[in-house]
C-alpha cells in the first residue's frame, strides 16, 4: 500500500524533552512510562515507549524525542499512552529512540 504526502501531513510529529520516566512492570513487553515536554502548545504527555534493552531511565531524562502528538490515546494495561514515541528496530526487538541531532525548542514540528 502507497503512502501519499498527503497521508504524512496529518501526523502531527514533534520534539520533545523526556521529563520522567519510570519503569513499567505491568507492560506484557518490557517497557518505561514516559512523560514528555512538547512545549507550551501541546502541553506534557505521556508516552508507554519499549525502550529498555538500550536505555536506562536516567538515560532518557532531559533527552529529546520525536512522537506522534495526534493519535488518540491507548490504555496500555494501568497506563493512559498519549502519545507514539517514535523509535527504529534494530537488532530483532531492540528500540533505538529517534530524536534531533541537536537540541530544538520543544513543539517543533517536524517539517
Amino acid at each position: 500500500m502507497n503512502a501519499s504526502i498527503d497521508d504524512l501531513e496529518r501526523l502531527d510529529v514533534r520534539a520533545g524533552t523526556v521529563v520522567r520516566c519510570e519503569p513499567f512492570p505491568e507492560a506484557r513487553t518490557p517497557a518505561y512510562k514516559l512523560w514528555i515536554d512538547f512545549g507550551p502548545e501541546v502541553g506534557t504527555r505521556s508516552s508507554s515507549a519499549r525502550l529498555t534493552e538500550l536505555y536506562r531511565p536516567e538515560e532518557l531524562l532531559g533527552r529529546q524525542v520525536l512522537g506522534v502528538v495526534n493519535f488518540p490515546p491507548r490504555q496500555v494495561g494501568p497506563f493512559r499512552s498519549e502519545v507514539l514515541t517514535l523509535g527504529v528496530y534494530a537488532d530483532g526487538d531492540v528500540v533505538v529512540v529517534v530524536g534531533p541531532d541537536r537540541p530544538v525548542p520543544d513543539g517543533s514540528r517536524l517539517g
